[in-house]
């Protein structure tokens, strides 16, 4: 039993029942912003809460993750989804990472000339920040839509659950807090899911070794807890069952040896990346390996990608 994370979660919860519920009392750009703040820490919970946190009983875990605070995303399919991403040996590979932001040529050229705008754009921190969200829900919600049309896997299973949970989330924003359902996506939800896409942004990079695809952001005093200390993020993909509040004292004590593995792919802070890159593209579009590499070297054979 992690004591901490198991308080961080209930001061969440509670911070966002009095947030929504006393809205109407505070100025709208107070609500949007720490409403904004409270969802940013909730998704960070959650990624916690997959990797086995904070109790023994994953039933337990998922339950108290499952609450779609952010309304769009299943917390099911993003466990799913994660777990996926966390086969190291195919980071970044477009056609197996479902978090990799590299296009495979065949895929890049079926997008045409708007598909090409809106992703350029989203290769700088700026364009990811403000269209990276609405990018996210629209792409996300095609895919599952297409899930749920052929009866795909667990789709129509976790989606009937997921509007289940949902259900008692908008009846107490719209019925009991009295708040607009409106203005809690555009001023609540879209800027936190922005806040999330900033600690995503430059965390992985194509490389032909493995290690050396995960990068570190030191000195994030302010957005280093609010992503529950991700922006080692190498550290996580080294130990990801490690509780967040051990992470600093582990990357502490293996500094040296994590920079030198990673080939030196370290931030000095989120400050630094948004100084590379809030107005140039972060890494080209295309996966610059046609499709990444195995772990031990060997080639894949070519699939049309």
């Amino acid at each position: 039993m992690e004591w901490p994370t198991l308080a961080l979660v209930g001061g969440a919860y509670s911070a966002w029942l009095a947030l929504t519920y006393f809205h109407a009392a505070l100025p709208w750009w107070i609500v949007s912003l720490v409403g904004a703040v409270l969802l940013a820490l909730h998704s960070s919970l959650q990624h916690e809460m997959l990797h086995g946190h904070p109790t023994f009983s994953r039933r337990l875990n998922c339950l108290l993750a499952t609450p779609p605070l952010s309304l769009w995303l299943p917390f099911e399919s993003y466990r799913i989804s994660h777990l996926i991403h966390h086969r190291d040996e195919r980071l970044t590979d477009p056609l197996d990472d479902p978090e990799s932001r590299y296009w495979t040529e065949a895929a890049w050229q079926r997008l045409g000339p708007i598909g090409h705008t809106l992703i350029l754009a989203q290769s700088t921190l700026l364009g990811r920040m403000i269209l990276g969200p609405a990018w996210n829900v629209a792409c996300f919600w095609c895919t599952e839509a297409g899930a749920l049309w052929r009866g795909e896997g667990p789709a129509r299973r976790i989606w009937l659950a997921h509007i289940v949970h949902l259900v008692p989330v908008v009846l107490w924003l719209v019925f009991v807090a009295r708040m607009d359902l409106a203005f809690y996506v555009f001023a609540i939800v879209y800027p936190g899911t922005s806040i999330l896409l900033i600690r995503s942004f430059a965390e992985h990079r194509a490389e032909a070794s493995v290690i050396e695809r995960t990068a570190i952001v030191e000195n994030a005093r302010l957005l280093g807890p609010l992503f529950l200390f991700n922006n080692l993020h190498v550290v996580h993909h080294s130990l990801p069952t490690l509780p967040w509040y051990a992470i600093p004292e582990w990357y502490r004590q293996n500094r040296e040896r994590l920079i030198r593995e990673n080939g030196g792919l370290v931030y000095a802070s989120y400050f630094d990346v948004a100084r590379r890159y809030l107005f140039r593209p972060h890494d080209a579009v295309a996966h610059p390996f046609g499709r990444a590499p195995l772990a031990d070297g060997a080639a894949l054979s070519d699939n049309g990608s």
